[in-house]
């Protein structure tokens, strides 16, 4: 049975302390890269290291009436709206992208959506930046278990429970577990990332529902 009520109850109401403490963090790591790996591929779909950060900056940096402007001057496609962004923030190359980044770190904003959206938007884009790069990072664990319960229960945008449906997902690192079903198991991060639709993470877990859930992530 689903036990992520115990988990999500040690974390405090206030995500923006642990966003802005991950953006910090994140900020730092990303100083001292060379132009070669600020141009890898990043584990969103399509976008650079680079990109990745400069998508992070926008959506840091916005409100939920900018973010209805923005969508309709781009016609209400959302991925159009999204690459403009992207062009916008990465002007000036990777410098200026980690300045205007290290210029919102502490914003307690966003677009419209549910607030541990914008908790699961830095865990999940900052390690999308930092698996390629080979960067490690002790994420919270209490925030990573706390992503993984609102991605396990929602579809939006992320796709996340359909993907995780009638699996249990168990952390190693910790003491949770998630849903009915055959098991997949690993570190809570690993298990965040591939509930988020990254198949790089799936090397990274075991368990009887393993096959199953690689079977839903794209190869």
């Amino acid at each position: 049975m689903c036990s992520a009520r115990r988990a999500e109850a040690t974390v405090a109401d206030d995500i923006w302390p642990v966003v802005h403490a991950e953006r910090r963090a994140l900020a730092d790591d990303l100083a001292p890269l060379t132009a070669e790996q600020w141009s890898a591929p990043s584990l969103c779909e399509g976008r650079t290291v680079l990109d990745t950060l400069a998508h992070m900056v926008a959506t840091a940096g916005g409100t939920p009436l900018a973010f209805v402007g923005k969508l309709a001057s781009s016609g209400f496609r959302f991925e159009r709206m999204t690459a403009k962004e992207i062009v916008a923030m990465s002007a000036g190359g990777p410098a200026a992208t980690l300045e205007r980044f290290r210029a919102v770190v502490d914003a307690s904003s966003g677009p419209p959506g549910p607030t541990d959206s914008w908790l699961g938007e830095t865990l999940v884009h900052a390690e999308d930046i930092r698996r390629p790069l080979g960067l490690r990072h002790g994420y919270p664990v209490d925030a990573v278990i706390r992503v993984i319960g609102f991605y396990s229960r929602s579809n939006l945008l992320i796709g996340g429970k359909k993907r995780v449906a009638g699996l249990t997902l168990r952390a190693t690192d910790t003491d949770w577990s998630y849903g009915d079903g055959p098991v997949v198991e690993g570190s809570a991060m690993s298990l965040l990332m591939v509930t988020a639709g990254r198949p790089a993470y799936l090397d990274d877990l075991s368990g009887q529902g393993l096959d199953e859930l690689r079977r839903r992530l794209p190869a």
